[in-house]
Order: structure tokens, then sequence, then C-alpha cells
């Protein structure tokens, strides 16, 4: 496992000029980016981006036009992304299957959009945990999943991602991407190395006052440690339960921990985490990618929070405009 030396997106000693690269290509229709990306609409249209997956404390739809997944989730190592895997899966897969192409983003674009990407790409390629890493980390400098993302995504490969690529397959027959992915992964992984050798890039294991070429790794003048970090993450989860409803979104709050995942409108797979979902139609704007046997999650943003478990399904209504 890479030995990072800060806590991905709550990185204090990250230089802001890491924050201006702009989207990420990582693969064919599939960007990695930050907050300010997602808010750029001359990104936007220059990368041509139709869906946008949006993963930190306060995801929500900001452009009218665009198709949204939000989900709400902390940068803290205890945090369970692996939950939410197959449902972002699903919403990349099927708008990259129909031509679309889809921005991941975080607040930094480091941590938790990245453990995304990386879920996704292992997920319809066969490359392992560290590999798949490699290739968004060529791709995207600061690429840096926090130490709990990054041993969900070793238990993710190791427990649950033959059965992931294989429910995939099942939903999504369609093999129109599967070589172009494989020879960019290995396109990927070839400029990786090379610019690992001039360092260009990092693994995360720069020594203590070493420059770090991406500028991910402990500054000396770091003040703010990851214990500390966590913390503070830990006592602001320790709020008290509210639940607020709104005609097109639910927000959950929790007492603390990984978020359960809200009801969602047309087919899905089971929640990681026991949570239900609502398999309900929902009209229009579906992900039904070409040949694909049954439907798929609504395009419609989706708010998903917290650790606690829901009892019985809710449907989600789209926002108007997407």
């Amino acid at each position: 496992m890479f030995a990072f030396m800060c806590d991905g997106d709550t990185c204090s000693s990250l230089d802001d000029d890491n924050f201006k690269f702009g989207c990420s290509k990582v693969l064919p229709g599939l960007y990695v980016g930050n907050y300010r990306d997602s808010k750029d609409a001359s990104q936007l249209e220059k990368h041509h981006i139709t869906h946008i997956l949006a993963i930190h404390d306060t995801a929500r739809k900001l452009h009218s036009d665009k198709h949204y997944l939000c989900v709400m989730a902390s940068d803290s190592p205890d945090q369970n992304l692996t939950q939410y895997f197959s449902l972002c899966n699903d919403f990349i897969h099927a708008a990259r299957l129909r031509d679309g192409n889809v921005l991941i983003h975080c607040l930094a674009g480091m941590s938790r959009s990245v453990t995304v990407a990386v879920a996704y790409i292992m997920s319809v390629t066969n490359l392992n945990w560290k590999d798949a890493l490699k290739v968004v980390r060529a791709g995207r400098a600061v690429a840096n999943p926090n130490l709990g993302f990054q041993k969900q995504l070793q238990d993710f490969e190791t427990s649950k991602l033959l059965e992931e690529r294989r429910r995939l397959k099942e939903r999504y027959p369609s093999l129109a991407l599967v070589k172009q992915d494989e020879e960019q992964c290995s396109v990927m992984l070839n400029n990786y190395e090379k610019l690992l050798s001039t360092r260009d890039i990092c693994e995360g294991r720069c020594s203590m006052g070493e420059k770090c070429p991406a500028g991910v790794c402990r500054m000396p003048t770091t003040k703010r440690s990851r214990r500390q970090s966590s913390t503070t993450s830990g006592n602001r989860s320790q709020s008290e339960t509210s639940v607020t409803r709104s005609s097109s979104t639910l927000s959950i709050r929790p007492k603390s921990g990984p978020a359960a995942l809200p009801s969602h409108t047309n087919s899905a797979p089971a929640s990681r985490s026991g949570s239900r979902l609502d398999l309900s139609a929902s009209g229009t704007g579906t992900l039904t990618a070409p040949n694909t046997p049954a439907t798929t999650p609504p395009v419609s943003p989706v708010r998903l929070r917290g650790r606690r478990k829901i009892s019985s399904p809710a449907t989600l209504q789209e926002v108007p405009g997407s």
C-alpha cells in the first residue's frame, strides 16, 4: 500500500496552484477534477462534459443543463465509499456508452473523486487497484486517496471486484468501450513510469522537507496533522440527526460515520451497506445504455449521506432541467 503522507482533500500543505489544473482526462469520456472545475462553465464546455458526479460534504447540482449524481461523503478515512461504487459505476458507464463525458469531482480532486474513478477503472478493466490508481495519477498528478480509501479499494479488489465486473457485464453487454479502455490504460501506465522516472509525478513517499513534484506530500511547515483532521471530522459528525425533504432531493445528516444509501429510482444494484433502493420508474432522463437488458439509474441528482440505515425506500424526483 502506498505510504501517502497527507490526508487527501484536506492536506493543508497542498499549494493552491495545484487546484488550477483544470479537469484531468483519465479515460476517454472520463475526467477527474475539483470543485472549482465543476463550477467553470468554460471548462465543462471545452471538455464537452454532459454528466457530473459530485462527491463531497455539500454535493449539489450547479448546472441545469448537466446530468448529476450527488453523493454526500466526507474525506475521512472511516467514511465508507465502497457502498457507492456500484451506483457510481452505473452512472459513469451508462453515460460513456452513450458518448457522454463524465466529470467526477470532490473539493480538491485528490481523494474522494479519485477513489471513485479508481474503483470504476478496476471494474471495467482487468487492472488491480494499484495499477488503476497509476492510470488516474498519470492523468492527474495530485491524485492521492487517503489511507482509509486506499484500504477500501484494496478490500474491494479482494472481496467484491469479481462480482462487480460480472454485474456490469450482465447489465451492459456492449463491448464498445472495452478495447479503447484497455489501450488507454496501457498508454497511461507507460506514461506513469516515465513521469515517475523524471520526478514529474509522486507516489506520496517524499521525505520530510523534500520538495514533492506533485505538491501532495507533507512539508515541514505543515501544522495540521491527519490525526487532528480526523478528530475534527469526527467531532462534526456527532451532531444531532436531521432529515430534510424537498420535491427533488433527500438529505440525511447522520450522527456519525459513513453514509447510508437513500432510495433511488429505476434499476440499481443493491446497496453495499444494507440500505435500500426504490426501483420505481421515474419517467424521462434515465441512463439507458445501448443493448442494455435492464434500465439503469436516472441521471437526476441523488444526495447521499451518513451511516444511518433507512428502513424503507423513498422515491426521489428528478430536478427540473436535467
